[in-house]
């Protein structure tokens, strides 16, 4: 199972926002859409990757102000990205190894998609348990 797996199921659609947006705006897409993270564009290149985790960082920090900042200064910059070509484990493991739960998906250089850890875990345990049947089926045959 690969990545173009969980697009092809889930679809390709990437809410993203520009490094000028304040944090209030983009508070309110995560909101507006029940996600846990945008992807920041600078034209088309990817430039970061806003997650809860960075919006509450940003409160615990600077406080209601944190709400004008531009999402430029609180996204995290070092993006992990992935390919429609990456499997379910290698996925795993570098969400599991960089701590993050959101990995866009890139083609020739162009954002494609986006992975969350709940994308990569659901596609796991359908995978096992597509094999416990096989299984079942075997030693029931």
């Amino acid at each position: 199972m690969s990545v173009k797996t969980i697009l092809d199921e889930k679809g390709r659609r990437v809410v993203t926002v520009a490094p000028d947006v304040s944090l209030k705006e983009a508070a309110a897409l995560l909101h507006e859409h029940r996600i846990g993270a945008v992807v920041v564009l600078d034209a088309e290149a990817i430039v970061g990757v806003l997650a809860e985790r960075d919006v509450v960082g940003a409160i615990a920090r600077y406080g209601a102000q944190a709400l004008d900042l531009p999402v430029s200064r609180l996204m995290s910059r070092e993006v992990h990205l992935c390919t429609e070509t990456t499997g379910i484990h290698q996925l795993m493991e570098t969400m599991n190894r960089h701590r993050a739960r959101h990995l866009p998906v890139e083609r020739n250089g162009r954002l494609i998609g986006i992975v969350s850890i709940g994308d990569a875990v659901r596609n796991h345990i359908r995978m096992i348990e597509g094999e416990t049947e096989q299984i079942k089926a075997y030693i029931a045959g």
